[in-house]
């Protein structure tokens, strides 16, 4: 599919974008455990609380499973006296129910809840690194581990962020904090009310925006140089009609084995990649 649109397009005008919102995970409720905690957020696993706190983020409390040790274990707890961190000491039986039975690895942090960027974040870090604009939009993402996933390649492949809708798709959640290993600190994302007119905001600002498709596009011929959004679709619906007709263009990702669909983090991190391959060239 060939796009005779060779330029970006200008500047029409700016908007005020919404404040930055925040979204608390509401823990199980037991009347026999006192939980003073339990407005706070949790990030949960070794690697991720790490980097949790390495990073600017407020963190009120470091748990630690009674008795465990290691070099791993060693540096969190430095990094948390250096940042005159709360410790305690509890049982796993307290980690597995403020973590609804995840894989804590025996340490786990209560943090305020995240912060959503806004979409002028987004565009700041693309000129901060004197890069044309990078972002991925997520069309309802429900998996938690696959928005971990995509926010550990989009760190790893320069995506500038992030854009996800409020309602029916996952949110920064501690499950997603874990599958990301610690991307979540370093990549911003932006929760919007409407897709729709954010794809309009954003062609205004000069993005060209392509989405996923069967029928699209081969994506090595795909033009990745200019600033661009690229809309990946729900792990079952795929993209939405309304945001599918909203595309420059679409692309595909050729398959030639029997199934004939990826899943929603391979795909997106597939087209993240071709996107650093060839603005590297």
């Amino acid at each position: 599919m060939k796009n005779n649109k060779n330029k970006p397009r200008k500047n029409e005008s700016k908007r005020d974008y919404k404040p930055r919102e925040s979204e608390q995970r509401k823990p199980k409720q037991r009347e026999e455990i006192d939980r003073p905690e339990q407005k706070d957020d949790f990030v949960i696993g070794k690697h991720a609380v790490l980097e949790t706190l390495k990073s600017d983020r407020d963190i009120n409390k470091l748990f630690l499973q009674e008795g465990i040790g290691g070099g791993k274990i060693g540096e969190i707890l430095e990094a948390a006296k250096e940042r005159r961190i709360q410790i305690q000491n509890v049982p796993k039986a307290k980690l597995d129910l403020l973590s609804d039975n995840g894989v804590h690895q025996g340490v786990m942090v209560a943090t305020a809840a995240y912060q959503y960027a806004t979409l002028n974040d987004l565009f700041e870090v693309a000129k901060e690194k004197g890069e044309d604009p990078f972002f991925l939009i997520l069309d309802g993402i429900e998996d938690p581990h696959n928005l971990g996933s995509i926010l550990r390649t989009a760190d790893a492949s320069g995506c500038h962020g992030i854009i996800i809708p409020k309602r029916r798709a996952v949110g920064l959640t501690g499950t997603v904090a874990k599958a990301s290993t610690g991307a979540i600190e370093h990549v911003p994302v932006v929760r919007v009310t409407n897709l729709s007119q954010t794809i309009t905001d954003l062609k205004e600002k000069g993005v060209w925006i392509y989405a996923t498709d069967m029928k699209g596009q081969d994506y090595a011929e795909w033009d990745a140089t200019l600033p661009l959004a690229l809309i990946i679709g729900n792990e079952g619906k795929g993209i939405s009609r309304l945001l599918k007709e909203s595309a420059d263009g679409l692309l595909t990702i050729p398959m030639v084995g029997t199934v004939q669909s990826l899943n929603a983090g391979v795909a997106a991190g597939l087209m993240m990649y071709e996107v650093l391959r060839k603005r590297r060239v």
